[in-house]
């Protein structure tokens, strides 16, 4: 399921790609790989634009000493993205099962709050993926927007053209807690505000 193209879109119907299969307007903001440690400096950037954002965390990477209150409290949305970030294709139904599940219910006990979106590691899925996430109650979140921005550190304006070239409304982007996303980060928010989108959450 993974691609080397900016734009993308699922045919899988029960996997979210962009807001308007769930009728929804403006765009969505999505971080991977998380929370790392510039995860302080997104959240000053998302609050100073008045922009909120969904994070997919990867749960090894999450302790109590992460600003995870902050995050909710900002109004931003908390998903799982596995808690080694393997490649889910290559793992057994089992293993899948224990790599999602351990992402979900590890956020939900630091946090309390109910975990409700998903999103596969390196965009990779297949039927056992689809089967367990529908078994835990979440939805699959891919994307139809790729910034590209972690194979842009020596480029990272490269990563503001790859969305504000492509983006139209209802378009789910593909960001990643990165430096070189961080350093671009106020000026693709306001690129894509002077083209007009608004920023929603799922």
């Amino acid at each position: 399921m993974v691609t080397t193209e900016v734009v993308y879109n699922s045919k899988e119907a029960s996997v979210l790609s962009n807001m308007t299969k769930c009728n929804k307007t403006g765009i969505v903001l999505t971080f991977d790989d998380g929370p790392s440690r510039y995860l302080p400096q997104f959240l000053d950037i998302l609050e100073k634009e008045g922009v909120n954002a969904v994070f997919f965390w990867q749960t090894r990477l999450l302790h109590h000493n992460r600003p995870w209150k902050r995050v909710l409290n900002d109004g931003h949305l908390i998903g799982a993205h596995t808690h080694r970030h393997p490649n889910l294709t290559k793992l057994s139904f089992a293993k899948q099962m224990h790599e999602i599940q351990t992402s979900k219910e590890a956020i939900e006990t630091i946090t309390g709050q109910t975990v409700k979106y998903f999103r596969p590691p390196f965009g990779q899925y297949n039927r056992d993926t689809l089967k367990i996430v529908e078994y835990l109650q979440l939805q699959t979140v891919m994307w139809d927007i790729s910034s590209f921005d972690w194979n842009l550190k020596q480029d990272p304006n490269q990563i503001i053209e790859n969305v504000v070239g492509h983006v139209q409304d209802g378009s789910i982007i593909l960001l990643h807690e990165l430096e070189q996303t961080l350093l671009i980060l106020p000026k693709l928010i306001q690129k894509l505000k002077k083209k007009g989108y608004h920023f929603s959450t799922l």
